[in-house]
């Protein structure tokens, strides 16, 4: 794939179409039209493919760690950048590339920003072609080799009511991690962070690559079907990625706690029940397993079609629920790591790891 400019359209369809890789997570869209607009006025977005990049170049991950649904979450276009100055102010190598962490609704937006100020590409080798809960899932293994050392900058949080921060952290993949999930706490709910520097060598094999096209190619499909409604929409998701069809109905019943910088919670349509952790995790019926994360599970707004992620679904609002096989998302290597897919069953109370194995 040669560089390719990121328009307002195109950026549009990776918002749109990441918004429903991110299975319930990966922030609001929102969000992510802030992202871009952020970078459309900073300069040029230029999405590069990692086989144009030189397997030496330094690539930094673009993150937003938090909970969505805190009601005092807040980070601005400008906290992404000043991620990326600390990283360089405690000696971390200038990068040659920016990565998104996931795909989502804002989170696929991650890193335009600098990546456009400082005239940098972004490298369509994200950490994970789907949302994941925790930063060590989005950092393709990395916590596996015992010699590397993690270094992450959070900055976020309300300037005006006194709770924006900056932190600075290396160490131990999980370790430095926890501290950057305490700073979202600490700040409200959500930080902006630039993390985990890597040759764009190790990205390519152990990245998401291509899945930021994909999420442009599945937004562009989905343009086309919404003046037709939810029922084309989904058509078109369906027709794109595979995949069945569960229920449309209302919601029956929402339950969501905020707590240590995650949503978790359940999420009820008919004889449908969901449970989530900032992304959903798992789907039953009447005590039988019907997917399970790292496959998609996720919801559209049944009349507009629009994605609906955990932290915006209300009780009462019709929506369309429907699942994607596993193997038919591009996953990093944190989503084959099965001792990290363990850490969710205490959370949801249901097993996990079983289901994928």
């Amino acid at each position: 794939m040669e560089k390719r400019t990121i328009t307002k359209e195109t950026g549009e369809a990776a918002i749109l179409g990441g918004a429903v890789l991110g299975g319930g997570g990966g922030g609001s869209m929102e969000k992510g039209r802030l992202n871009l607009r952020g970078a459309l006025e900073a300069g040029e977005v230029v999405l590069a493919d990692i086989d144009d990049i030189p397997p030496d170049t330094v690539l930094i991950t673009g993150s937003a760690v938090g909970a969505p649904a805190a009601s005092e979450a807040r980070v601005e276009p400008k906290d992404y950048v000043r991620v990326v100055e600390i990283l360089k102010e405690n000696g971390c190598p200038a990068p040659g590339g920016f990565i998104p962490n996931e795909c989502g609704g804002s989170s696929i937006t991650n890193g335009w920003v600098p990546a456009a100020l400082m005239g940098l590409p972004v490298v369509d080798a994200l950490c994970n072609g789907r949302a994941h809960p925790t930063g060590v899932m989005g950092s393709m293994g990395l916590h596996r080799d015992p010699g590397y050392v993690s270094r992450q900058a959070a900055a976020g949080g309300d300037r005006e009511k006194g709770l924006y921060l900056e932190l600075h952290v290396a160490g131990k993949l999980g370790s430095a991690s926890s501290m950057i999930r305490a700073a979202a706490d600490k700040s409200g709910g959500l930080v902006a962070v630039a993390r985990n520097p890597v040759a764009a060598s190790y990205a390519k094999v152990h990245g998401a690559c291509g899945a930021l096209r994909q999420a442009i190619d599945l937004g562009e499909r989905m343009k086309k079907a919404m003046p037709r409604g939810g029922d084309a929409v989904l058509a078109s998701i369906l027709d794109f990625l595979g995949g069945e069809h569960i229920v449309t109905g209302a919601v029956a019943r929402k339950e969501i706690v905020t707590r240590g910088g995650f949503d978790s919670g359940c999420v009820t349509v008919g004889d449908f029940e969901t449970t989530f952790w900032n992304e959903y995790m798992t789907l039953e019926s009447r005590g039988e397993r019907l997917a399970t994360f790292p496959g998609l599970i996720m919801t559209l707004d049944a009349g507009s079609g629009l994605p609906v992620t955990t932290a915006e679904v209300k009780e009462g609002q019709t929506v369309i629920l429907f699942v994607v096989p596993a193997d038919r998302l591009i996953l990093g290597e944190g989503m084959r790591c099965m001792e990290l897919m363990e850490e969710i069953e205490p959370v949801v109370g249901k097993k996990i790891v079983e289901y994928i194995r």
